[in-house]
């Protein structure tokens, strides 16, 4: 049997019954800021073999989020080891995009000495480290040490994201679609980069408002749309200055106010953000050509509230790869409640689909 099958095999029962022969084992990484801590997981008893390296998103749980420990979990039940390491940065809210390649070469130097992995590892990025692991994989420093990169869930396009993130509204192939957006992006963004941009250098305080509510949610696992939330948007909003209340209820109305209109005003304010993040930050928008020299994988969930599934188009006309899969799945996306597929013919063309995708990429390492 092909050995990517059969990990991707492993993988699927390890994901729907979680076994305990694993050894999770907390590692120190080092990089140039200095170390990193991180988890690494491999079956007892398995031989050398493969490896991975698993960048998190911006999540206050880090490396500790649930799904992700579970996803590296059941990699590592197919015989690989996984490294993942947390980047405290992205843990604070705080966007960071220049310490992706420190984490990936400190990740790849720890593996590198580890007598218990063979070949080249994989690198894969979730959600805001999904593009991140896109642009460093191309990078001198770690090209020729990598065997393969894969995204899930990443954006391509800052302010066409954002701009959904605002109305819920995006569109593929001049199809227009709409869904709830989960306010947990625009929040992050804005705590990131509102005060650079021209005029609002004093909106400190506002910023460091939707930074505590994204934190709270976080903390607290509650969906950033929940009703929940709406008494500390309210006790927030009081707290703030006058001339910031309104844009304060912009970005954090209450639940039944949520998503906003298309108008001029939203587009000025993605294009706002996002011009103010990409000349902060210029890591954060990919090159329109990104060449990768080896096997590039990008999936994202079809129901995803966080980060629509058209970015993936925008995110693969960007990747210039010798191989490159592009999966829209509808069996997982960044945000909890999302609807599954209705029938077993649904279920049994999207399980076969992610399936093909997944035993590929097992493959490649």
């Amino acid at each position: 049997m092909d050995s990517g099958l059969l990990r991707a095999i492993h993988f699927a029962r390890a994901w729907a019954r979680p076994e305990t022969r694993l050894g999770e084992d907390e590692v120190e990484v080092e990089t140039t800021h200095g170390t990193l801590d991180a988890t690494r997981y491999r079956r007892r008893g398995a031989p050398p073999g493969p490896a991975w390296i698993l960048l998190h998103g911006m999540t206050r749980t880090g490396r500790r989020h649930t799904t992700l420990m579970r996803f590296a979990r059941s990699i590592a039940e197919s015989g690989a080891t996984v490294l993942v390491p947390e980047v405290p940065e992205w843990v604070e809210l705080t966007l960071a995009p220049d310490r992706t390649l420190d984490a990936v070469k400190a990740g790849l130097a720890f593996l590198e000495g580890d007598p218990e992995v063979t070949g080249k590892p994989g690198l894969m990025g979730f959600s805001f480290g999904g593009p991140q692991a896109l642009r460093v994989s191309a990078e001198p420093e770690v090209r020729d040490r990598l065997a393969c990169v894969a995204s899930f869930g990443g954006y391509g396009d800052l302010e066409s994201t954002l701009r959904f993130l605002l109305t819920g509204i995006h569109h593929l192939d001049g199809v227009e679609h709409r869904v709830s957006p989960d306010p947990y992006g625009r929040w992050i963004v804005a705590a990131n980069y509102l005060t650079r941009i021209p005029g609002f250098e004093a909106a400190g305080p506002v910023a460091d408002a939707f930074r505590a509510l994204a934190a709270y949610a976080g903390d607290h696992t509650i969906d950033s749309w929940d009703r929940r939330l709406d008494p500390l948007k309210e006790s927030m909003a009081n707290e703030v200055a006058e001339e910031w209340m309104d844009l304060f209820r912009l970005f954090a109305p209450r639940a039944e106010r949520d998503p906003l209109a298309a108008s001029h005003e939203t587009d000025l304010w993605a294009r706002r953000l996002a011009d103010a993040a990409q000349e902060a930050d210029p890591e954060l928008a990919l090159p329109e050509r990104l060449v990768i020299p080896f096997p590039t994988y990008l999936l994202h969930g079809r129901n995803d509230h966080l980060i629509p599934f058209s970015e993936l188009g925008r995110l693969a006309r960007r990747v210039q790869a010798p191989r490159l899969e592009v999966t829209v799945t509808r069996l997982f996306a960044h945000s909890a409640g999302d609807p599954r597929p209705h029938g077993p013919v649904a279920w049994t063309r999207e399980l076969w689909m992610l399936g093909r995708t997944l035993s590929h990429l097992f493959g490649e390492v």
